[in-house]
């Protein structure tokens, strides 16, 4: 299974929605990166993805987006190729 790293916040709707969706796919692990509790990580997802909004979700190396462009990928049929990579 891929590796899920996913920068969100501790009050996050849509970072809870993300994680029961990856969660469905069969995803046991992921690897949560809360930037409310450290905001150095913040400036690091910025930096890494040009986006200020959580969730930022990485598969692997890939950078997936937040919980819209999960679920888009899911509803294309591309989500399950990246998590069984």
């Amino acid at each position: 299974m891929a590796e899920i790293i996913m920068y969100s916040t501790t009050v996050c709707p849509y970072c809870i929605r993300a994680e029961e969706l990856l969660k469905s796919r069969g995803v046991t692990r992921i690897t949560k990166i809360l930037v409310d509790k450290d905001p150095e990580q913040r400036d690091v997802m910025i930096a890494k993805t040009g986006r200020r909004t959580v969730p930022q979700i990485f598969i692997d190396d890939t950078h997936v987006g937040g919980f819209d462009d999960l679920a888009e990928l899911d509803r294309t049929g591309g989500l399950t190729p990246l998590l069984d990579r």
